[in-house]
């Protein structure tokens, strides 16, 4: 996946961003305040899951090329 959009998709600004844009639109459509919030809040807690998913496969990409790193340079000391 492209490094750009892993980082706008683990982006609070950019989920929040999602739920101001579609619960105007719901309400404007005549959709009950409740299913307004009951979406934003399927928005919200679907962008944390999304985020911390991404953060982490992030953090174990890193992990896993300094241990390579790391090893290539123990392998070239022998």
């Amino acid at each position: 996946m492209n490094s750009d959009l892993k980082r706008k998709l683990s982006s609070r600004k950019f989920w929040a961003a999602a739920a101001g844009f579609v619960t105007p639109i719901l309400l404007a459509f005549g959709a009950a305040d409740s299913l307004a919030a009951r979406v934003t809040a399927l928005i919200m807690s679907g962008g944390a899951l999304i985020a911390y998913i991404l953060g982490e496969g992030m953090v174990d990409a890193e992990h896993a090329a300094i241990t390579a790193e790391a090893d290539d340079k123990n392998n070239n000391k022998v």
